[in-house]
């Protein structure tokens, strides 16, 4: 078919089919810090979307509006799929979802982690994925386990020092 025939849109349209963003194909387990966060982003985007909508024809709100609307999807998206994973349900003396890690390298130097889910991670703060290599070397070790965490730039063996789980 000739391209002279496909209708697109004028100069002054905004296109509303942007992308969706994915969502991972693995249950979304949250901490409850994690999950309140999901919510409060959820409100912002609401109010963002609210406030571009009450400004009529303006073409860069419109394409804004677009973006906030997709963006929203997906944190919706996100909570509807959430798994809150209670702290106080998780084993003490293993590693699991929600777990503060101490641990130390074959370097000698120790560093604390925390198991968290996927919209938490943060590893500028110490908080890493649970479907992370190293939270996945981590689980289910207990203290004086010695685990290997399977890295690009190569194995690197982890001593677990201390477990603990917010109260």
């Amino acid at each position: 078919m000739s391209r002279a025939f496909v209708r697109e849109p004028d100069g002054d349209q905004v296109v509303d089919d942007l992308p969706e963003l994915p969502q991972q194909p693995v249950p979304n387990y949250v901490t409850p810090e994690g999950l309140a966060e999901l919510e409060a982003w959820s409100e912002r985007l609401k109010a963002e979307r609210d406030e571009l909508a009450s400004h009529g024809e303006d073409m860069v709100d419109k394409s804004k509006l677009a973006h906030v609307k997709r963006d929203l999807r997906y944190v919706e998206g996100r909570i509807n799929h959430a798994v809150e994973v209670d702290p106080a349900d998780q084993p003490r003396d293993t590693v699991a979802f929600g777990a503060t890690v101490d641990i130390r390298g074959e370097d000698g130097k120790k560093r604390t982690w925390r198991i968290v889910g996927e919209d938490q991670s943060d590893v500028e703060a110490g908080m890493v994925s649970w479907v992370s290599p190293l939270a996945r070397a981590l689980n289910g070790a207990a203290v004086g386990d010695v685990v290997t965490w399977r890295r690009p730039a190569g194995d690197l063996e982890l001593e677990v020092l201390a477990i603990r789980y917010a109260e």
